[in-house]
């Protein structure tokens, strides 16, 4: 049973990488990964967490995702500050307004307290959106660069990633090629 599951798994991860789009061709002359076989099918193994800390596009995805982060914090605490420097201005001032317009201050400072308790989550709403957006680019660039590697060199029937196994022979192991053409890719398109 747990034989079909990995096969199913493996199914599906190719079908996925084969859905990605990219015109580049990947082709790779000096493809060193031996290609092994199981039971008649060419397998091979990324270790995802090793291609996710080399890859240049998504160390710089992982960046701008910090930056953006740290520039919503920001922002959102320039907008506490600056009501409660409101709020402070009004009870030093408050005395000397008109019914009128300590009615009309009360209901603009109820107004901003009542945005200020959801402007954080509306931020990091905004932060997640946006980790998903650049998490979905890096992984459509890799799926895409998996599968077109693949048909220009090993040939593999299937790529698993190395998390979704408890053990791999090393020698099944194509991560530093992958890692290469990806960081190789990314800089062409930088330039």
């Amino acid at each position: 049973m747990k034989k079909h599951t990995i096969i199913l798994f493996a199914a599906v991860l190719t079908l996925t990488l084969a859905a990605c789009n990219n015109s580049n061709n990947k082709q790779n002359p000096e493809a060193t990964a031996p290609v092994v076989t199981e039971g008649g099918l060419k397998v091979a193994y990324i270790d995802t967490d090793t291609l996710l800390a080399k890859y240049q596009y998504a160390i710089d995805l992982e960046q701008q995702l910090k930056d953006y982060t740290e520039q919503q914090r920001r922002y959102g605490q320039q907008q506490v500050e600056a009501f409660q420097k409101d709020y402070n201005n009004y009870l030093q001032t408050g005395s000397t307004m008109t019914l009128t317009q300590q009615q009309a201050k009360e209901a603009e400072l109820k107004q901003r307290a009542e945005k200020m308790q959801t402007l954080e989550q509306e931020l990091m709403a905004k932060v997640a959106e946006k980790q998903a957006t650049e998490t979905a680019k890096v992984m459509n660039a890799i799926y895409a660069f998996v599968r077109e590697y693949n048909a220009a060199n090993q040939q593999f029937d299937i790529i698993y990633t190395k998390q979704a196994t408890l053990y791999i022979n090393p020698a099944m192991d194509i991560t530093n090629e992958i890692v290469n053409g990806l960081n190789e890719e990314y800089k062409n398109l930088k330039k």
